[in-house]
């Protein structure tokens, strides 16, 4: 199930977002359709439905958080869409999937139309001539089990660190706090 729904779910986004942006050309809907369809928003929209309390886990996984890890909580999201896709059909499955990510979808665009924050901050850096941006990564945690820390500098500004259970999603969360902060003092200026 969790197979079909990962193809159903990339269809009905991408056509969505296909529809609702023509002119953009496909390097700019390609990470808008990453930035809606990830791991990360698969898992909060299943911890909304509250999949995670009817999931049937090991032992092992429930020891350790099982019914709240954003990858089998994502999974499990894309099982669901699988079934009603097969229960329901495309029609059913697209209403269904657009009603519960259109927050996703328009925090995704509201984020820079297909960037992500790593890129959407290297553009703004890049215009302002202010460099390259850096970043600097900690982790704790057992290895099953990784916390990671990154700040970005920019122009030996150190901005405020973002976290994740990734290297890449707290590189992308500390970027787009610095892109949001930098952007705010370029209006302001």
């Amino acid at each position: 199930m969790e197979f079909l729904g990962d193809s159903v779910l990339g269809l009905v986004v991408t056509e969505a977002l296909y529809e609702r942006f023509p002119d953009l050309d496909e390097s700019r809907l390609s990470p808008l359709r990453s930035g809606v369809v990830n791991m990360r928003a698969l898992a909060q929209i299943a911890r909304d439905l509250k999949l995670g309390e009817n999931l049937k886990i090991g032992k092992g996984e429930e020891n350790t958080g099982g019914r709240d890890k954003n990858s089998i909580l994502a999974d499990a999201f894309e099982a669901l869409v699988g079934a009603i896709y097969l229960d329901h059909g495309y029609e059913v499955t697209t209403a269904v999937v657009l009603r519960l990510m259109e927050g996703v979808i328009a925090e995704a665009v509201e984020r820079g139309a297909g960037l992500d924050g790593k890129t959407a901050l290297q553009e703004l850096v890049a215009a302002a001539g202010l460099g390259v941006p850096e970043y600097q990564i900690t982790e704790s945690g057992p290895d099953h089990d990784k916390d990671f820390v990154a700040v970005v500098i920019v122009n030996g500004k150190t901005f405020p660190a973002g976290s994740g259970k990734s290297k890449r999603e707290a590189e992308q969360i500390a970027a787009r706090v610095a892109f949001e902060e930098l952007s705010r003092g370029n209006e302001s200026a």
